[in-house]
């Protein structure tokens, strides 16, 4: 298991486990972002935000929001 922030570009992840505050959480779980969901990281150039996809959209996320998403290479 590792950070969704130090994943690799092109690589898809299942979510296994969100640690940011409630409200957070809840925004996140109205954009469909999970526990179980897959996640692909478009872009993570190690500073500034990541662009991921999930559910079919693209989004950008904080690095420090990323910090506290657990996930684990997802079976291809």
């Amino acid at each position: 298991m590792m950070r969704l922030k130090e994943g690799k570009n092109n690589h898809v992840y299942e979510v296994i486990d969100i640690q940011v505050g409630l409200n957070l959480e809840r925004r996140l779980e109205a954009l469909g972002l999970t526990t179980g969901s897959k996640i692909m990281i478009l872009n993570n150039d190690k500073k500034g935000a990541l662009t991921v996809k999930f559910r079919g959209t693209r989004f950008a996320m904080g690095k420090r929001i990323a910090d506290h998403i657990t996930v684990k290479e997802a079976a291809a």
